[in-house]
């Protein structure tokens, strides 16, 4: 089975890497929600500039991490092409309280009309980015977000420039079977833990996409699981992720614990999920899980506050 000390959750560089920017995947995500939320803002047609230009400067009014500048030059680009913008912070930069993070300049009408959602996408994208980096600082390389997301892709972009894990981009991007797929396969079959065996037997490795993943309720089902997968050693497999389900730190522990007992600890990757606080991260570190994963880094998050302020204001 392949090995990796990175677990497989780090999917960011799909989306945006320092030396390309964004991926063709994210654009696409980007162009998406910007159409939305200009429409929602009552925009429907381009901007075509006018002859009164002003000028404008976006500061940041708290410490954070910059997000969203290739998503506001894209939205700019198409949808109003008279305004001019020079970054100070890029996308991933670090900035303080009082920092000058662009410049902008150009039609006063376009300008003013597009002010709030430029604004609103840099200061979400940021929050998010921000919440990550404060989370993935006290646990590094664990901190995974999940598909609860607000701006889907966009939300896992910041989230990986906040230096946390995407886990899967979207459904088809990984295998991952939760107690309501192992539910409704394998019929024949009366219990979860039978349909994890009959599962994980047949699976392919074509079948993984960019890892397979499997949600156990209890400790029986986490030893099952790896046990099954650990017979198929021989095969050219991905080391199975393995969800522990509401288990808590503690409970974690012993199975990890367990896991490594019976010589399984090398086949597998564990991950939990569900009640994951900030306050816990130190206790989840000394479990020896290998990934948290949480929408608690993207969803519900404070934006970053920036302004916009024109000029002689």
């Amino acid at each position: 089975m392949a090995d990796s000390k990175r677990p497989p959750h780090d999917r960011g560089h799909e989306l945006w890497t320092a030396e390309e920017g964004p991926s063709r995947m994210l654009l696409a995500s980007i162009d998406r929600w910007v159409g939305a939320i200009l429409a929602d803002d009552g925009i429907s047609m381009p901007f075509m500039g006018g002859s009164q230009n002003i000028d404008a400067t976006i500061c940041a009014r708290a410490d954070g991490i910059i997000v969203g500048t290739a998503a506001i030059d894209h939205m700019v680009q198409i949808w109003a092409p008279s305004l001019k913008i020079s970054w100070m912070a890029g996308d991933g930069k670090k900035v303080s309280k009082g920092d000058e993070i662009a410049y902008i300049s150009g039609d006063r009408e376009t300008l003013l009309a597009m002010e709030r959602s430029i604004l609103n996408l840099l200061g979400q994208l940021s929050g998010i980015a921000t919440e990550a980096k404060r989370w993935s600082a006290r646990a590094p390389g664990q901190i995974a977000c999940t598909r609860k997301t607000v701006w889907g892709l966009l939300d896992k972009w910041a989230v990986h420039l906040g230096g946390g894990l995407t886990h899967r981009l979207h459904r088809e991007d990984a295998k991952m079977l939760k107690e309501n797929d192992l539910a409704s396969m394998h019929q024949e079959l009366d219990t979860h833990a039978s349909r994890i065996v009959a599962y994980l037997q047949e699976v392919s490795a074509e079948d993984c996409g960019a890892f397979l993943e499997i949600e156990v309720r209890d400790d029986k089902e986490a030893i099952i699981a790896a046990a099954t997968w650990a017979q198929r050693e021989d095969e050219p497999l991905p080391k199975l992720v393995i969800m522990l389900d509401n288990f808590g730190p503690e409970r974690s522990r012993s199975i990890v614990s367990q896991l490594a007992d019976m010589n399984l600890r090398g086949h597998i990757w564990l991950e939990a999920s569900g009640g994951i606080v900030f306050d816990q991260l130190d206790e989840w570190h000394e479990s020896g899980i290998d990934v948290l994963s949480t929408s608690a880094v993207n969803r519900g998050v404070p934006p970053l506050d920036i302004s916009m302020i024109v000029d002689g204001a």
